[in-house]
């Protein structure tokens, strides 16, 4: 069987990307990739083009016939299918607590979206940030220090050992050293640990051989 092909947008712009594409390496999963600029005249063409019965979205994995789209179910799909031990926490409860910041970093934050949208190029000093977008910052920071000091003597990340909240969070840690974000010492050891994953550090390099720039 060959290998599934893992679509995604622009590396440096396209946090939904990051995060299906983290999951499939936590998981130790084998796939080929492809990269479709996002914004440009013929980007849903060439999306459908791929995933005809799937909406026109990144990250999108193509396996034969089959398509999973939408970044919950890759990540449901990599830990199911994964080949480097559990993704999810064991304890039930945990696992809950796993799926509940995952689902609010899907369906919330949509401030911090909108004035800090990922940009792996962008390194500014710190400004002053709406009001409506430091009650994001600060709530991420909540769920940062609240799961690093119940799960710390497990590992460095957010339950201890890598999950698939760490996929979910991974956009963020970029968002707030793009703009310098201030963050306690617990989040920023955790954002160290984010940043230095092999994985990640993958990613930033392909983003900063990219050739297409999107005006913000």
């Amino acid at each position: 069987m060959s290998k599934p092909l893992l679509v995604l947008g622009n590396k440096r712009y396209s946090s939904w990307s990051l995060r299906g594409y983290l999951a499939l390496k936590f998981a130790g999963l084998d796939f080929e990739q492809t990269v479709i600029p996002l914004f440009q005249e013929d980007t849903h063409a060439r999306m459908k083009a791929l995933g005809p019965n799937a909406p026109a979205r990144v990250p999108m994995l193509i396996q034969g016939d089959h398509v999973v789209w939408d970044t919950t179910s890759l990540m449901e799909f990599a830990a199911e299918n994964s080949k480097l031990g559990d993704l999810w926490p064991t304890d039930m409860f945990e696992r809950a607590h796993a799926r509940s910041i995952c689902a609010e970093m899907h369906s919330g934050f949509v401030a911090l979206r909108e004035h800090i949208p990922m940009n792996l190029s962008r390194k500014d000093p710190y400004e002053d940030q709406p009001e409506d977008v430091r009650t994001d910052i600060d709530r991420i920071l909540e769920v940062w220090t609240d799961c690093r000091k119940k799960y710390k003597e497990s590992g460095p990340y957010l339950f201890g050992k890598l999950s698939m909240a760490d996929a979910a969070f991974a956009p963020v840690v970029a968002r707030f050293k793009s703009r310098s974000i201030p963050v306690d010492d617990i989040s920023k050891a955790y954002m160290e640990s984010i940043w230095a994953l092999p994985a990640f550090a993958e990613w930033r390099e392909d983003a900063s051989n990219e050739k297409w720039i999107i005006d913000q």
